[in-house]
């Protein structure tokens, strides 16, 4: 991860390096600068604030005497937060459905093809429902990711009830042995209500074909929206309760601390993401190294 997000983090390390390392004292300026790097890479002013207060505690406590000292301590307060979420997929339901959301624009129905290319690499069959049938662009997309996956995928025409679509691609699996259907949905907007209703109708059809909601639904963000995530994400949050995210372009942002924020205000972990274009490009967040990554320009990582 680390090689892939240079720009992310020579953005972080150049403001941590222009405002807290050339203090030589950890006095209060030291840490208000602190707090305004954290807050510049969108981390949320609470999730900063609670950072840094643990930091303060750290540092009186560890008797740290110097900057490069508090932000390899200040590291160690992140990770400790990152590792207490579970991140894995929850696939133990046969098959287990996992529906894919996000707003128009953000790389949903690219995410949903590496998803698929990804389970077929760990030995998993899967069918995949192209539910965004108020596209045909949408469609097209999709049956290029399945055949580039080995995938089958069920369609219906253009501007096909969406529902059906989910449930004839449920049944198929079922038929099949597959062990995962994956759900593509139309790209909404969050301030469209008719939108958000039929989402949820899309989670009762689930419902009725397996018995259970989906047991995963996850919304994709690009890493570069920011603050402005959050608002996208408390809106399908009430519409389909969301179980996980997928960061994308997170290796073109300076604005990493998102993960932060939105974990924070949804209490939902960020599980994938990408940092690429091709199609082995989208990872199991691994925070260890996300944050090796991003200190990367400030602290010494080891090679491995």
């Amino acid at each position: 991860m680390s090689r892939r997000m240079d720009r992310a983090s020579l953005a972080f390390s150049e403001q941590v390096k222009d405002s807290v390392m050339l203090r030589r004292d950890l006095d209060d300026e030291f840490y208000d600068d602190l707090l305004e790097v954290l807050v510049g890479a969108d981390t949320g002013m609470g999730v900063a604030e609670t950072f840094v207060s643990a930091l303060r505690l750290r540092v009186k406590t560890e008797r740290i005497s110097t900057a490069e000292q508090a932000l390899a301590g200040l590291k160690a307060e992140m990770l400790e937060a990152l590792n207490s979420r579970d991140r894995r997929l929850s696939l133990d339901q046969s098959p287990s459905v996992v529906v894919v959301v996000g707003v128009n624009g953000s790389g949903k129905t690219t995410t949903l093809g590496k998803l698929a290319h990804r389970l077929k690499e760990e030995g998993r069959s899967v069918v995949i429902a192209a539910a965004d049938t108020f596209r045909a662009a949408a469609i097209d997309q999709m049956k290029v990711w399945a055949e580039r996956s080995g995938t089958l995928v069920v369609t219906h025409q253009l501007g096909a009830d969406a529902g059906a679509v989910v449930f004839d691609a449920i049944a198929s699996a079922q038929a099949r042995g597959a062990e995962v259907v994956l759900v593509d949905t139309a790209g909404r907007l969050h301030t469209k209500s008719n939108l958000m209703v039929e989402l949820a109708k899309v989670r009762r059809v689930v419902e009725r074909a397996t018995g259970a909601p989906p047991q995963e639904t996850l919304l994709v963000i690009e890493a570069p929206t920011g603050m402005n995530a959050i608002a996208q994400a408390h809106a399908f949050h009430e519409a389909m309760p969301l179980t996980g995210i997928v960061l994308t372009k997170l290796d073109g942002t300076s604005r990493g601390g998102t993960i932060w924020a939105i974990e924070s205000e949804l209490n939902v972990p960020v599980k994938l993401v990408g940092l690429g274009e091709g199609i082995d490009d989208l990872n199991v967040f691994d925070p260890a190294a996300y944050l090796d990554a991003l200190f990367a320009g400030v602290l010494d990582v080891p090679e491995g």
